[in-house]
This record gives structure tokens, sequence and C-alpha cells, in this order.
């Protein structure tokens, strides 16, 4: 039939003005087109899939997902726990028919790998149908009788040895200099603060390149 759609082709939406090839390029990266062409190779035991009809229903999915409905999410997880699980006990079982000691340890390793998929999906499953709920959890204090809890007391009374070792230090630095260290005392200009002293302003209007 000349009307009859072939499942091989896909229609690119593009935008006006825009070169076929990029529109192209950029319909081919689509996370919906992409998966439709692996899920079209890996399902050809159903015959040959429609490539478009494929995108459609990978797009009503993407849909339903971006809404909140994790039905479909949930649904396929516990499927495929239920085919790792099947998967699992197919290798166990081969392996312990296996004549060389090598041979069934790949084979269990390759259980043991599909068993740990299992209890993964299965563990993916649990957080979408409990997710963690993220919040703020204070020190909580109980106290019975007449006692008092106060958490934003902080202790700033200096040890007994450490405020005589201060005053013993205090001591000599007034002894050294013959009164008390006053930060607020104004000094005077010594030999040392001449030069910076004696510097004037620069004024750059003057300045000898001109």
């Amino acid at each position: 039939m000349s009307g009859e759609r072939n499942p091989n082709e896909l229609t690119v939406p593009g935008k006006p003005g825009e070169d076929e090839r990029i529109s192209v390029a950029r319909n081919a990266l689509r996370p919906t087109v992409q998966a439709a062409v692996t899920a079209r190779e890996y399902g050809k035991v159903f015959g040959e899939l429609d490539l478009a009809g494929l995108v459609d229903s990978l797009m009503e999915q993407v849909e339903e997902s971006q809404s909140g409905n994790t039905g479909r999410a949930e649904e396929m997880l516990t499927a495929q726990a239920h085919t790792l699980d099947a998967i699992f006990n197919n290798l166990a079982q081969r392996a312990i028919n296996m004549q060389y000691v090598d041979h069934m340890d790949r084979y269990l390793k390759l259980a043991l790998r599909a068993q740990s998929q299992c209890r993964a999906t299965w563990e993916a499953l649990s957080t979408i149908q409990n997710p963690p709920v993220a919040g703020y959890v204070g020190q909580a204090n109980i106290a019975h009788g007449p006692q008092q809890v106060n958490n934003a007391a902080i202790a700033t009374e200096e040890p007994s040895g450490a405020r005589e070792k201060h005053k013993r230090k205090n001591k000599l630095l007034e002894e050294g200099h013959g009164e008390r260290l006053d930060s607020g005392a104004a000094c005077t200009t010594g030999r040392a603060d001449s030069a910076v002293a004696a510097m004037g302003g620069i004024d750059r209007t003057e300045d000898g390149r001109g």
C-alpha cells in the first residue's frame, strides 16, 4: 500500500529557516529518540517495531513522569527486580553443575552481580515510594525535676593557672617600661619616621614626562 508508513522512518521537526542537517542532529540527540532506537534493536522478538510509534510512546511516559506520576517507574522497577532474580537463580544453578572450579567461580560471580543489582533495584523502588524528607533537627534537651539545661552558655573563665600566668606577664611589661602600656596613647615621631615625614605629596601633573 502506498499510504503505509515506513517503520524505519522518523519525521524530524525543525525550526523555521533551520538547516535540515542541524534539525536531524538535534533530534537524534533527544533521549526519547535514542531510547527508541535501542528498544527497537532489543525488541526484535516482537517483530519490526515502528520507530515513530516508539518515540511517541516514550514521550507519553516522559510526560507522566514529569507530572509526578511514578506508577510506570514502579511497574518497571518491580518487573526488573524479578527479572534480575531469575538471572541470579539461573546462573547459580549453572554454577553448581560446572566441572571445573574456575568455571564455577565465574558463574557464581555473575550470579552474585545479578543479585546485587536486584537488591539495588528494590532499594530504588523503595526510595521512590518513600522519598527521604529533608528537615532540620535541633537538639532536644529534656530535664526532669528542677534541673536546668542551657546550650547557649559558653565557658569563658580562664583556669587559675592561666590567670596567674597572664598577671605575671602584665607585671613584667609594667616593670620594664616603668608604666602600664596604653594602646591609646599618642606616639612621637622617631628617627625611623623622619624619612617618611619629610616626603610630600606627588603631583603627577608636574611630572617631567610631559
